[in-house]
């Protein structure tokens, strides 16, 4: 068996076939998700989508505080907005894929502090570089395996 699949899993999401809210285990930290009651979910926690996007979130918030400590700048706080929406291909000029739908992830910045236009660019900058983000941008190889059940 391979070392990889006997060590104990980060991440534990457990539900059932009744409905669409999940039970997550992270470490010592239990989270819910669920879909809204519009996509028939019972609203218990966050979808999976705003889940991706509170990691990403967060990682920027603070990669950008730790560079922002090293760099010894006045940055106060750090609000990050962030919303996912499908668009068409052909609507995004910057894009690689041309046709059919791709996911769009706008991520907003508020800095707080006496920072100079230079520093507030450069954290700009930064935020692309935090590791969620450069996963999320990269290829990703998910390997799924079946586990017998009880």
């Amino acid at each position: 068996m391979d070392d990889e699949a006997i060590q104990a899993p980060s991440v534990v999401v457990r539900g059932t076939r009744t409905g669409f809210s999940q039970e997550i285990t992270v470490a010592d930290h239990r989270l819910q998700a669920d879909e809204p009651v519009s996509s028939g979910g019972t609203d218990t926690g966050p979808s999976p989508y705003e889940l991706l996007l509170a990691a990403l979130g967060s990682c920027t918030s603070m990669t950008l505080g730790m560079y922002a400590r090293r760099k010894n700048w006045q940055l106060d706080e750090i609000v990050v907005r962030l919303r996912h929406s499908r668009i068409h291909a052909e609507d995004c000029s910057e894009c690689e894929t041309k046709f059919g739908f791709l996911d769009r992830i706008e991520l907003e910045l508020e800095l707080t502090g006496r920072l100079t236009l230079e520093q507030r660019s450069k954290l700009l900058d930064t935020a692309e570089k935090c590791p969620v983000h450069r996963t999320l941008g990269s290829e990703i190889n998910i390997r799924s395996s079946l586990r017998e059940g009880h």
